[in-house]
């Protein structure tokens, strides 16, 4: 295992007063030249095992009485300087990486959850979301209940005794909402429950959500932080500011653990023992690991992520003006459209811009969407988002064709819905396409 240590000033973590800023640290952060070869980038470590010290350094690794690196599926150098990145870019205590995003979900609600617990989440998620939570989550025994963010009161109202966190996309994938964080973390907090963060879509770049009071914030590093479409990962990241022991709801973290002799993680490791214990037992046991070449993939990928983000919103702006003015639109869901209801909110939560990913409405409806992404040159008609490229879909034909009508239409992605996910090429040529596919119609 690594030390889940605190990410300090210092881009490389080590104590200094001098507060580096976001851009350094994208570059610089967890990572430090190879005390061997001198290589300045982190090296790929391609290994399955670690040699051990002696028989009382390899015990105290196993017992969690020491850090440093066992097995790879629990824990590996490139990987880890990864984890203290993500960490240090969104203000948390610790990380964990996994192999997807939805991988990094389950380790959150394994840590969280016993059988017959339930949790709240926003209706305006990821298709891929809506369905492990809602069909294959309840095999687990662990209930969703889904609401409308619109209104913050709605988590309040569906709170249940049993109920042991709040979950949202502050940045909604695919419709573009954007979710009041204040409101409904001051809800949970009266319920004295965590609240969890996929921050996938607005990156620690347009909002950092510790900054505002959430606890745990997951990302799919498959998109953005990655950026180039070519790896594949999630991460957990937990703030260390919440007090697991306040209650009773979480036995996991408050009460000996049997396969480390009694070991209580909140208590042992204090304010990133959430992660201590997502990497010691549920990433142990279930094994979801980031592969070692797709860490070293992310954190090249993450260098520029200040850059690509500054492009990808700019680019995103110009589009949705352009379809917001098209006589075959009939409407854009962006947040960055002065005319949007969501136009405050962004300005409060993602300043420096409402992301690139959003939707818009065709006149024609499902046959219209269904031509137009068949129909893109330049644009990519497949199913992903955070890419370089400039990317297209029509999610009630693909991402979400699994959900009823009614639950498409609650997630934003209506018959008549096409999401895009602006990319870094030149805008003239990403209008071109859309505006000449858009003539087809």
């Amino acid at each position: 295992m690594n030390d889940d240590h605190e990410t300090g000033n210092d881009p490389e973590d080590t104590a200094g007063p001098h507060e580096y800023g976001f851009e350094t640290r994208t570059i610089h952060a967890g990572a430090r030249p190879d005390p061997v070869t001198g290589a300045r980038n982190t090296p790929i470590y391609q290994t399955t095992s670690y040699v051990f010290d002696d028989v009382d350094h390899a015990a105290d690794l196993f017992n969690l009485q020491t850090f440093g690196f066992i097995y790879t599926r629990i824990g590996n150098p490139t990987v880890a300087v990864l984890e203290e990145r993500i960490a240090n870019l969104e203000g948390g205590r610790a990380g964990v990486c996994a192999a997807s995003g939805h991988a990094a979900q389950f380790l959150t609600f394994f840590t969280l959850l016993e059988p017959g617990d339930e949790f709240i989440a926003s209706r305006n998620l990821y298709g891929g979301s809506i369905t492990q939570f809602g069909l294959s989550f309840k095999r687990l025994g662990w209930t969703c209940h889904f609401v409308d963010p619109a209104d913050p009161e709605n988590f309040r109202r569906a709170l249940t005794p049993k109920c042991k966190a709040i979950f949202l996309e502050v940045l909604a994938n695919p419709g573009g909402v954007i979710v009041d964080l204040e409101p409904v973390i001051d809800i949970a907090r009266e319920a004295g429950i965590p609240v969890i963060v996929d921050n996938t879509m607005a990156t620690p770049y347009l909002c950092r959500p510790f900054d505002w009071g959430a606890d745990i914030i997951l990302h799919s590093t498959t998109k953005f932080l990655s950026g180039h479409g070519t790896a594949m990962g999630g991460a957990l990241v937990e703030s260390g500011q919440f007090d697991w022991g306040q209650n009773d709801k979480f036995p996991s973290m408050t009460e000996p653990e049997p396969a480390y002799h009694g070991l209580t993680f909140h208590e042992t490791f204090g304010d990133f023992g959430f992660a201590t214990k997502a990497r010691a037992v549920a990433l142990r046991d279930f094994g979801p690991a980031m592969a070692p070449v797709n860490a070293f993939f992310t954190l090249t990928g993450l260098e520029t992520l200040h850059l690509r983000m500054e492009r990808h919103v700019a680019n995103a702006q110009a589009v949705a003006e352009f379809l917001d003015r098209h006589p075959k639109v009939a409407w854009v869901s962006y947040a960055g459209l002065k005319s949007n209801p969501y136009y405050d909110l962004a300005r409060k939560y993602l300043p420096k811009g409402a992301g690139s990913v959003f939707t818009f409405g065709l006149k024609g409806g499902f046959d219209a969407g269904v031509k137009l992404v068949e129909s893109v040159n330049l644009l990519s008609h497949l199913a992903n988002v955070g890419d370089t490229r400039s990317l297209i879909i029509h999610p009630a034909s693909t991402t979400h064709r699994q959900l009823t009508e009614e639950q498409q239409v609650n997630a934003g992605a209506g018959p008549d819905v096409v999401r895009l996910s602006i990319g870094l090429e030149n805008i003239d040529d990403i209008i071109f396409d859309l505006e000449q596919s858009l003539a087809g119609l």
